[in-house]
């Protein structure tokens, strides 16, 4: 495996992002990195980005959550951020991004009584985790994501998503998440987001992940998908859906959700107003809050 690490001195300078990044190691040989906030003994709240962003989405959440006194632990999936990245995207597959990040959270840093929040892919990523390692998770946030086994139709736009993705010559980080907010961006945080990757064969992650969504019966992740909605649909935990109101792509899933998963009867599911599928971005201190509440209370 061809593995490229992007230099230290790319993440310089990042605005609202003061956290020190901290490492491990996952299968592969693979250098996993994770920044954290709130004291250490806190209760663990993971927050798992999707595509084709990293930690530095969730730099208005984590406060929120720190002063609730809870221990913000925010991943750079493999591909992604500060962590390493596979050149070939034949190296990329869901099982292993499920792995990778089970290593870290499970194996490295050894959490439990955990609280998965997921938005986008790492929603994909993080309810397979706590589906297949339940005795290590007390709640679980899904916001803006989905769980797709090929059984349903995905929306159109999400197609057309995934193809402008794939035949892009040059894949234009900054403006794919742009795209995905009702805020302007300013130049300094568009410039974040391209942080991670100083030229294209930095790419393959980001350039992959759409087309690893399983969207027909027949595909490779579609079994284990179909098993963890299973266990997901009578799970005794709590669980969240925090939706923002203005996402054309996983809006649809959020009543899904609240219909099929025990876990959120009882509960009260906020909307997030005046935002997109980057929630974290038009309205993440409203989300952070969202979730220390929840925490808190369950």
């Amino acid at each position: 495996m061809r593995i490229l690490r992007t230099p230290e001195e790319r993440f310089a300078d990042l605005p609202d992002f003061p956290y020190e990044p901290r490492y491990a190691d996952v299968p592969g040989g693979l250098r996993m990195a994770y920044v954290e906030a709130g004291p250490a003994d806190g209760e663990p709240v993971v927050l798992l980005h999707g595509e084709p962003s990293w930690s530095f989405l969730y730099r208005h959440v984590m406060p929120e959550l720190a002063a609730a006194g809870l221990r913000a632990i925010a991943v750079d999936l493999i591909g992604f951020g500060r962590s390493d990245k596979p050149a070939d995207q034949a190296e990329h597959t869901y099982a292993r991004h499920v792995e990778w990040t089970r290593a870290l959270l499970l194996d490295a840093l050894g959490l439990g009584r955990v609280t998965v929040v997921g938005q986008d892919w790492g929603g994909l990523i993080g309810l397979r985790i706590a589906a297949e390692h339940p005795e290590r998770v007390a709640r679980i946030v899904a916001a803006n994501t989905g769980f797709p086994s090929g059984d349903i139709p995905m929306p159109e736009v999400w197609h057309q998503f995934r193809n402008a993705v794939l035949k892009a010559p040059v894949l234009d980080i900054a403006r794919l998440v742009q795209a995905g907010c009702r805020t302007r961006l300013s130049e300094e945080v568009r410039a974040a987001y391209d942080a991670p990757f100083p030229d294209e064969s930095y790419k393959a992650g980001p350039r992959v992940m759409p087309s690893l969504v399983p969207i027909t019966p027949d595909d490779p992740a579609a079994p284990a998908n179909r098993a963890a909605w299973q266990v997901l649909t009578t799970l005794e935990r709590p669980f969240l859906v925090a939706f923002s109101d203005g996402d054309p792509i996983t809006g649809g899933m959020a009543p899904i959700l609240l219909k099929s998963i025990s876990g959120t009867s009882g509960l009260r599911h906020p909307v997030i107003k005046g935002a997109g599928h980057f929630l974290q971005e038009d309205a993440g201190a409203e989300l952070g809050r969202q979730i220390a509440a929840f925490v808190t209370s369950t």
